[in-house]
């Protein structure tokens, strides 16, 4: 696991953690795993899948009725990060405040973390 001890890597809003465990209970998931993948015009995207089996190399965040896996590859990525769930009159989804992000693109759908983050885990 990266980061600190005793500090999970991604905080959830309770309306993610409500929106997370409505999906689980409709898709019959055991929970949402999310990752990040190079892509998009900014460099990387993130990534999020439902899962049927709990990976032992993930880490699990669970709140309310939800749980979300955070990919080994991710984990670096993403500590400091927190989920949320907006609804607006045009769009509704996840969103991701991330601290580690340093530039996205102009359509929100590809981020671009600090080179030194990058340089350490996907090789």
């Amino acid at each position: 696991m990266f980061g600190i001890p005793g500090k999970q890597a991604v905080s959830i809003t309770d309306k993610a953690a409500m929106q997370i465990a409505k999906l689980m209970e409709k898709d019959g998931s055991k929970g949402l795993r999310i990752g990040v993948k190079k892509g998009g015009c900014a460099g990387m995207e993130y990534t999020m899948d439902y899962v049927s089996d709990i990976d032992p190399l993930d880490e699990i965040v669970e709140q309310a009725g939800a749980r979300v896996m955070i990919a080994p590859m991710a984990q670096m990525f993403l500590f400091g990060t927190e989920i949320d769930y907006e609804v607006s009159l045009l769009e509704s989804g996840f969103k991701f405040r991330n601290p580690n992000v340093v530039d996205a693109c102009g359509c929100g759908e590809s981020i671009k973390f600090d080179e030194n983050i990058s340089a350490l885990s996907l090789k």
